[in-house]
């Protein structure tokens, strides 16, 4: 599937737009109690974190916290590639099966340079839509606070869906294939490194593969960043309450930052875990996986397809390393997003 085009993302937009201002009246609050939760309020828009300072530190938490967990995603991705395979069954055994056979940097850390190819522009698009709208929603339009993170978490995902999808076609294939002339496992794939694998799949498959499983991409990561951001924020909310500390004025402690990121990535990790497994299996299927190939664009008839195959286990197949992922890297990175949000709106540093 293509990416996006321009004119499709100002349909997007003005759709958003429109939405908003026909937004149903029992999601909408009072303009006297419109604040961001996490900032200072409007009445105090000196200390207020400026758009840039949201993208800089989005793209830092978002770069540190994906380079910090991926060789847990690639055990996540040969477990759902591959589940046919006895050694990778256990996620721990996986883990020390990749290490010693294929080493860190080929093995665990395969595909690490494709992963930050997305993750950089991606993260840094994320957090300035997802800012953007919502300030907007709770400041211009006076939505409820809940709804507000569902919308921009939602949108925010779908604007840097453009940057990360191809990047992940890239990733998810090395990952699976490992180290060059792999003997301990055969994927299908043989790529020297990234670019010989973007050339490769350019020019024997088509541009085009770059974004396959782009709709089943999309309903993995729209769903999970829309329930990961509602759940940061208002589990947020709720730590400030219960050590009352006042918002904007006392940080939370770390292990507090830490625990509210990871509950939120940790449970979105784990709903979202049937789409995740649909997802990998369409970017990554070849003759040659073992598993029944899912040949339909439909994410219901290819969940179906797995469960009649191999049944809700199938399902959920990863879900152990995929809540371990998602868990600790929505908490590294939502930390050092609160982290450098600080320092950035700190008066050492200006932004003219």
């Amino acid at each position: 599937m293509s990416s996006p085009s321009s004119e499709a993302l100002s349909q997007c937009h003005d759709a958003i737009m429109l939405s908003a201002m026909t937004f149903p009246e029992q999601f909408r609050v009072k303009p006297e109690r419109s604040t961001i939760p996490g900032t200072a309020s409007s009445s105090s828009s000196s200390s207020f974190p400026t758009l840039l300072q949201c993208t800089l530190a989005g793209a830092i938490g978002g770069v540190v916290g994906d380079t910090s967990m991926h060789s847990l995603d690639t055990v996540k991705t040969r477990q759902q590639a591959a589940p046919h395979i006895a050694k990778y069954r256990n996620t721990l055994n996986a883990y020390l099966t990749i290490l010693k056979e294929e080493g860190f940097a080929r093995g665990l850390y395969s595909g690490y340079s494709a992963a930050m190819m997305g993750s950089l522009p991606s993260s840094a698009v994320f957090f300035f839509a997802y800012e953007s709208v919502k300030r907007v929603a709770i400041e211009d339009f006076g939505f409820n606070d809940t709804a507000s993170y569902l919308g921009a978490g939602f949108v925010g995902d779908l604007v840097s869906s453009v940057f990360y999808v191809p990047s992940e076609v890239l990733k998810t294939r090395l990952q699976l294939q490992g180290r060059y002339n792999n003997p301990y496992y055969n994927s299908g794939y043989n790529y020297r490194g990234l670019f010989d694998a973007a050339n490769t799949i350019v020019r024997t498959e088509g541009w085009k593969t770059l974004f396959f499983g782009y709709r089943a991409t999309l309903f993995r990561d729209l769903p999970f960043s829309a329930l990961q951001f509602t759940f940061y924020e208002n589990f947020r909310n709720w730590a400030f309450t219960l050590s009352a500390r006042k918002k904007n004025d006392d940080p939370l402690p770390t292990s507090l930052e830490m625990l509210t990121g990871a509950a939120a990535g940790g449970l979105s990790g784990i709903l979202t875990t049937p789409c995740d497994v649909v997802k990998t299996r369409m970017q990554t299927q070849n003759v040659s996986s073992g598993n029944v190939l899912l040949k339909s664009n439909s994410l219901i008839k290819n969940l179906l397809t797995i469960y009649k195959s191999q049944g809700v286990a199938g399902l959920f197949n990863g879900v152990g390393p995929r809540f371990v992922w998602t868990s600790a890297q929505s908490s590294i990175m939502l930390l050092l997003y609160q982290l450098c949000l600080r320092t950035l709106s700190s008066d050492d540093i200006t932004f003219e």
